[in-house]
């Protein structure tokens, strides 16, 4: 089921990419260097061990959701995320010959390992199927929005098409975890509950995650004694570069399909001011306190 008023318009920007493409389909002859932009690469790096990451969360999510259906179905989900780090990581070896996907993401999983991958525990940290299924919806809300933020701003060929790619597959991946919330047996939680879960899992952006990816990406191995980790300073270059690649329209969206999965109207009142609110929050932990008209619209 496609939730209402997100159907194929929100993929429609250049290319809808079809579900199980390979790197063999990308067109990696038509890349042109004179295109690539050096923020763009550090966030395509970052971008590339976040989704390569995958494994350690479906081996989270099989230990939460235990019927054979929903494992296999995220078995798919986590061969999709990482093919998207595998595209994501060889276009910036391209863009950067010294950069090595590999080795980096070594040193990306050394440094952040969250508790719920660490233990064996059955109880999503959400505290209930329902909510774990809405944290997956908010992320690949996110993700969604991101990469068709990424494709909207480059000019690079290749990296238009990779980008065009994953937004699709983010967006189907969107489905599956809507779909997969409401077919559970718990009851339905209360809206505030809903809520709960999803701002929740937005301030989570905040975390180690995305600051230490940052951080491997932008921070050779070799200079990492002279520039130490430091969490909220990587945070904020993270957040400024991801506002570089967003504009108001793609947080929007963002907002839409949140509100969607908690069941709020996407058109209504509610969601207009959350978006206007993600918009700020990006602004302050980015440390900017406006943007260009261009980034507005």
């Amino acid at each position: 089921m496609i939730p209402a008023s997100l159907g194929k318009s929100e993929m429609s920007a250049n290319n809808i990419y079809s579900q199980g493409w390979s790197l063999d389909d990308v067109r990696w002859d038509l890349f042109d260097p004179s295109k690539i932009e050096p923020w763009m690469v550090t966030a395509v790096k970052a971008a590339a061990l976040v989704e390569f990451n995958a494994p350690d969360y479906v081996s989270y999510l099989k230990r939460i959701f235990p019927d054979a259906a929903t494992q296999a179905a995220m078995e798919e989900w986590g061969k999709e995320e990482s093919q998207h780090g595998r595209a994501l990581g060889r276009w910036a070896e391209m863009a950067d010959p010294t950069f090595k996907l590999a080795d980096t993401f070594a040193r990306f999983r050394e440094g952040y390992r969250p508790a719920q991958f660490q233990g064996d525990g059955t109880t999503s940290i959400r505290g209930s199927k329902r909510g774990e299924m809405i944290s997956r919806c908010v992320v690949e809300s996110g993700t969604s929005s991101y990469y068709s933020a990424i494709r909207d701003a480059t000019d690079e060929p290749v990296l238009k098409e990779i980008a065009g790619r994953i937004a699709a597959d983010e967006y189907r991946h969107y489905r599956l975890f809507f779909e997969t919330l409401n077919t559970q047996a718990e009851p339905d939680l209360p809206f505030w509950r809903k809520l709960i879960v999803a701002v929740g899992r937005v301030n989570e952006s905040d975390d180690d995650e995305l600051a230490f990816a940052y951080y491997c990406a932008a921070v050779p191995k070799a200079r990492e004694a002279a520039q130490p980790y430091v969490r909220a300073q990587c945070a904020k270059a993270s957040y400024g570069t991801i506002l570089r690649i967003y504009r108001r329209r793609h947080v929007q969206k963002l907002a839409q399909m949140v509100s969607k999965a908690i069941g709020a109207d996407p058109q209504g009142r509610m969601t207009n001011l959350a978006g206007a609110l993600l918009w700020r929050m990006l602004r302050v932990r980015a440390g900017l306190s406006r943007v260009s008209a261009a980034q507005e619209a």
